[in-house]
């Protein structure tokens, strides 16, 4: 685990726009097998996580059509969480940064940190928002 002085203020980048924040397996759970769409960022302290996976989080979840929810989990943390959350994401490999569309509690989009690493984040987000266009 990190130190909680570290990875704070990588969590407030996507709480303070309206990411909720998920610390356990069970709000994980919660929050995926809701009626409706949900965002999930596995949030990381890497360099691809900063310059391109949150700031494309940030620019998604700003288009008018986004899902009824954005959550978050931090990799590195809240091991329980982030287990479930990847459990969700099956049949990709664990990966962080990770981003994932579900859509009442399935899996319909799913960019991984392959598709991040060395992507400008406005690439992201586009494809990001092509799935919020399609299934939000």
């Amino acid at each position: 685990m990190y130190p909680e002085y570290l990875v704070e203020p990588m969590r407030a980048e996507l709480t303070n726009v309206g990411f909720q924040e998920l610390k356990t397996a069970e709000e994980v759970d919660s929050a995926i097998n809701s009626e409706g769409t949900v965002f999930v960022v596995v949030n990381s302290v890497c360099g691809c996580a900063a310059a391109n996976a949150r700031p494309a989080a940030k620019m998604a979840a700003s288009n008018e059509k986004h899902p009824d929810k954005l959550v978050t989990v931090f990799a590195g943390m809240e091991k329980d969480a982030v287990d479930k959350a990847r459990a969700y994401m099956m049949p990709f490999p664990p990966s962080s940064p990770a981003m994932a569309l579900f859509k009442d509690g399935k899996l319909v989009h799913m960019i991984e940190r392959h598709q991040i690493e060395g992507r400008p984040a406005q690439m992201i987000a586009d494809s990001l928002v092509g799935a919020f266009e399609q299934y939000c």
